[in-house]
Parts: structure tokens; C-alpha cells; sequence
């Protein structure tokens, strides 16, 4: 069992689909939109018959009704692999639920958005896969669509010591584990951004161009965006060596620094074609997945 209780996410999900924002390469037949045409499939137009072209297309009763000839052209449809690259440095854990029990953490809001996005996606058919570069390690769990995935993708999340993260291991890096997956999938980085940004960045792009697609879920906490009252330490999860006292003058320039990373992230992302989510901890994970998966965006993470 789960340590999460995603019963009340998944039943307020269940029959939504999550169709790729494009078309996907040629694959096993499944729910997507496909670039190779062919015989089978959603009828999409006609063309005029050409030299070379299957006979077996030809439309013979508007050749009956014409006298031209016309090939029917179909969308075939493919399966969309959907693999799940979730955070789990340090700084994922904040806020500490173990002393504020009454929040919720950025893991915790990621682990939910990458169990709800897998449970539609599999309901499509497609194949879920789910890699985190965990403490001690990098976890992996290979796409599959057998009964029973989307569960073992939440206990493989609950395996997770987030409280014992340590600065990240060497070799898995949230950009090296990334680069690890099959370029014709479409890929789901939930994070804070808060690490290797820069190269998720550019990898993201060079998938893009590559024909892949990448869906970026920047996870942020409502803490970090209402800073609490009076003078305070905020020190660095991924390095506790590293901290800062906060009075309330400091306050708005904080807020100001914030929000630029914030607005800056959503612009990088978007000029690499991939999909960008803003998604604030204190946000219902139902509505923040039918969200994702009709492509508009949660600005601020207010709305």
C-alpha cells in the first residue's frame, strides 16, 4: 500500500485522456495522433490519386459518383511511451511536514501530479515508466502498461527517504537521469528547479527537435511564495552550511528575486517547445492534472 492516500485523486480522474500535444512517431496502434498515414485510422481527407499510390485507398464510390479518382488519407494512431522523471533532492522535502504537519511538501504535491498523470495516461494504454534520482541512488521502474503499473509507480515513490537527501549523487543528476530515456516518449520532469535547470533546459530542447516531447511541472511551495512573519534563518536543504537571515526589509526583495526565477523558467521552457506547468503546493492535484492534460496553464500557481 501507499503511504498516500490517492484513492479521491485518481476516482475525480477517472475518463480523462491526455493527448499528445503533437503528432507522435509511427508506433503500436494506441490513442495519438500519428505522422504515418495510412489505410487504417481516423479519416482525415482526400487527395487526388497520384502514380504509386495504393490502389486499395482509392475511394471507388465518389469515383463512381466524379469520375475522378481520390485516395482516402487517414491518421493512423500510436501508442505515446510516458516516462516520469521526478525530483527528489533536498530541497523537494520543504516544507518539513514532520514539524508543520498540517502542510504539504513539494515531493509530496509531485508525487501526486506523477501518480494522477500516470493513472491517464495508462488509461489510454500507453506505456508508464517512472525514473528518481533518489538519495541513495537513482530508482527506475520501465514503461509498462500491465495492470497494477500505476500502483507500483506510487509504491516505487514511497521507497523514497526524501528527509535523508544528501547533496545529489554523483552520476544521477535530474539532466543525467533525463538523458537516459528513449527520445520518442513523451517525458514528465516534476521539480523545483532548484538544480541542474540549465541543462533540463537545453536537453529539453535537443528532445524537441529530436521529435520527442517533454512536459515540464515546476512545483512550487506556498510558503516559498508567502514568506512567514518576523526575522527568520532560511538555510539551504541541499547544502546546510549555506544560510541567510530574513527580516521583514528583506521580504520584498526575496518576493522580487522569486518571482523573477519563476517568470524566467516559464520563458525558457516555452521557447524549447515543451509544455510548462506552474503547480503550487496548496493547489487541488485533481484540477492541477486536468490541467496539465488540456494544456492550459496554472500562471502564478493562484489560480
Amino acid at each position: 500500500m501507499s503511504r498516500q492516500d490517492y484513492g479521491p485523486l485518481l476516482d475525480a480522474i477517472r475518463g480523462v485522456r491526455w493527448p499528445a500535444r503533437r503528432t507522435v512517431g509511427a508506433a503500436l496502434p494506441g490513442a495519438h495522433r500519428s505522422h504515418q498515414r495510412g489505410t487504417s485510422g481516423e479519416f482525415t481527407e482526400y487527395r487526388l490519386y497520384r502514380q504509386g499510390d495504393d490502389p486499395r485507398q482509392l475511394d471507388w464510390r465518389l469515383l463512381a459518383r466524379s469520375d475522378r479518382a481520390f485516395v482516402r488519407l487517414t491518421d493512423d494512431r500510436a501508442v505515446l511511451p510516458t516516462w516520469f522523471v521526478v525530483d527528489a533532492s533536498a530541497s523537494m522535502a520543504f516544507p518539513d511536514t514532520r514539524t508543520i504537519p498540517d502542510a504539504i511538501s513539494k515531493w509530496q504535491m509531485a508525487c501526486r501530479v506523477a501518480v494522477g498523470l500516470a493513472a491517464v495516461a495508462h488509461a489510454s494504454g500507453d506505456p508508464v515508466g517512472l525514473i528518481v534520482n533518489a538519495p541513495g541512488g537513482p530508482l527506475r521502474l520501465g514503461a509498462r502498461t500491465r495492470r497494477g503499473t500505476v500502483g507500483e509507480v506510487a509504491r516505487m515513490l514511497d521507497l523514497v527517504p526524501l528527509h535523508d537527501a544528501v547533496p545529489t549523487v554523483a552520476g544521477s543528476t535530474l539532466a543525467s537521469l533525463f538523458n537516459t530515456l528513449p527520445v520518442r516518449a513523451r517525458v514528465v520532469v516534476l521539480t523545483d528547479l532548484l538544480g541542474d535547470a540549465d541543462a533540463l533546459v537545453r536537453l529539453a530542447a535537443q528532445r524537441h527537435v529530436a521529435g520527442g516531447l517533454v512536459e515540464c511541472i515546476h512545483v512550487v511551495a506556498r510558503e516559498e511564495l508567502d514568506l512567514p512573519a518576523g526575522a527568520f534563518v532560511a538555510r539551504d536543504p541541499d547544502d546546510l552550511a549555506l544560510e541567510r537571515p530574513l527580516d521583514r526589509p528583506s521580504h520584498t526583495a526575496y518576493r522580487a528575486t522569486f518571482d523573477r526565477f519563476r517568470a524566467q523558467a516559464s520563458q525558457q521552457w516555452r521557447a524549447t517547445g515543451a509544455g510548462y506547468t506552474e503547480v503550487c503546493t496548496d493547489a487541488p492535484p485533481a484540477r492541477v492534472v486536468r490541467q496539465i492534460v488540456g494544456g492550459r496553464l496554472i500562471e502564478r500557481a493562484t489560480s
